[in-house]
């Protein structure tokens, strides 16, 4: 099913299963969406060339929705737009391609549409969401997770288990998280708090903030790495590493008990022991602030 709607019109909802297009003041909006039956934890590949990638769990654990929203300037340029869609079992896979060519519009160039994926799911299972430019964010679920986009923010709440994320231009945020976690991002802040075992951060320009919970126990190194920016880490008592923190331009200032260190002095390096030592806690700022607090 079908509808036309002039640009002026008051948008009214339309039943997703059958699919639709409308028109807006932002130009044609078309979505689809599809249901895929799982019995156990998914395994989910979400790739879009242009668009955002939105991921939630769901209470119902029999299966996973995936709403297409494609946006372009023109009916045919939306229609352009291939998603291919294939299920192996528990093995899902959602994959919206680019078109061979844009479309021109009114004499100002071609231009493509685009595609949103919006995603729920059982909170068990395993995600890879890959976008070529858009933001990325997932919501309550507990596996292994990876996503990564070309261009655009990234913001994860209330996760758990094996997480990589990577974005070539935008921030990272993550709230209330559990496990082992790896950040990337070419150019943005990246701030983290949670119950973490190991932890990789590295932005080439941006602060980086991290907060650790009660109860936080180094798993593994930790490495903590900015090309232009603050570091700020805040710890609780019973937190133990061997601290190496260092930066090219900028002060260190400790609030914390590290051994072997003289207490209350900036410098750019600071090396000892916090707690009962342990694990290597490895900060690095080109230019930079590196701020040791108690949290």
């Amino acid at each position: 099913m079908k509808f036309i709607l002039p640009a002026a019109a008051v948008a009214i909802a339309l039943p997703l299963s059958a699919g639709c297009v409308v028109v807006d003041s932002q130009g044609h909006i078309a979505r689809e969406e599809k249901r895929f039956a799982v019995k156990g934890s998914p395994e989910l590949r979400l790739t879009t060339f242009d668009g955002s990638i939105e991921i939630r769990s769901v209470d119902s654990k029999a299966a996973v929705v995936v709403e297409i929203e494609k946006r372009g300037a023109t009916k045919e340029a939306i229609e352009q737009l291939t998603v291919e869609t294939t299920q192996n079992g528990d093995r899902i896979e959602v994959t919206v391609k680019r078109p061979n060519q844009g479309v021109e519009v009114f004499g100002i160039g071609r231009m493509s549409a685009t595609a949103r994926l919006i995603v729920t799911m059982p909170r068990e299972g395993n995600v890879v969401a890959r976008s070529g430019d858009g933001a990325i964010r997932v919501e309550h679920v507990r596996g292994r997770i990876e996503a990564r986009t070309g261009d655009g923010s990234i913001r994860a709440t209330d996760v758990t288990g094996q997480m990589k994320f990577s974005t070539g231009d935008g921030s990272v945020t993550i709230d209330n998280a559990e496990g082992d976690l790896d950040v990337e991002t070419g150019d943005g802040s990246v701030s983290v708090a949670g119950k973490l075992g190991v932890v990789k951060l590295n932005t080439g320009d941006g602060s980086i903030t991290f907060r650790a919970d009660q109860g936080t126990t180094m798993q593994g190194d930790w490495s903590m790495i900015t090309g232009d920016g603050g570091v700020s880490l805040y710890l609780p008592s019973d937190f133990a590493a061997e601290l190496d923190a260092h930066t090219g331009d900028g002060s260190i200032r400790n609030e914390l008990s590290v051994s072997d260190t003289p207490a209350g002095e900036d410098r750019r390096t600071l090396k000892g022991k916090i707690g009962a030592g342990g694990r290597t806690l490895r900060i690095r700022t080109g230019d930079g602030s590196v701020r040791l607090k108690a949290s």
